[in-house]
């Protein structure tokens, strides 16, 4: 278990610490109420995985959009996940009223699947602490971000580089 802040105040995060060179573990993750995503549904393709506690707060909107932005740059031989533990449909209602059409939305929020595999479940909260993951298209960790501070921006510059260091 790491530890993390949330304006200072110290969270406890559950889960590996997962490192650069890792084989990036597999997750179940919701895509809606009915149908589920695993790593093994983005085979083949490089993964900027974009963690965030809730899209309903000024960090993580920016943070997605910003992605967003990004993806559309990439090309067809990426894939940006956003993932958080809010409920589907209130992803897609967020992603509808804030246009954003290149990224990926999956939820953890039934069994945090993703979370405790991937080391940023937050055990005061049950969210997902912000984090970035870069996996190459043969599952391996090539970049890695967890931020100390949950009201922190990830970096952004570093996170695409890695992405374009792989295409």
């Amino acid at each position: 278990m790491a530890q993390a802040t949330f304006k200072g105040n110290p969270i406890t995060l559950i889960g590996p610490e997962l490192k650069v060179g890792d084989k990036a573990p597999s997750f179940t993750i919701s895509k809606n109420l009915l149908e589920t995503a695993s790593l093994s549904d983005y085979a083949g393709k490089v993964k900027l995985i974009s963690v965030v506690p809730s899209l309903d707060t000024g960090v993580c909107d920016a943070q997605t959009r910003r992605f967003n932005e990004e993806a559309a740059k990439l090309g067809d031989n990426v894939v940006v996940l956003t993932i958080s533990v809010d409920l589907p449909f209130a992803q897609s209602r967020w992603c509808g009223a804030a246009g954003i059409d290149k990224v990926v939305t999956l939820s953890d929020y039934k069994d945090r699947s993703f979370g405790k595999t991937y080391g940023v479940l937050i055990e005061e909260f049950q969210l997902d602490m912000r984090s970035i993951f870069v996996i190459d298209a043969n599952d391996t960790i090539q970049y890695v971000e967890y931020l100390k501070e949950m009201t922190e921006h990830p970096n952004y510059e570093a996170a695409v580089e890695a992405v374009k260091k792989l295409v």
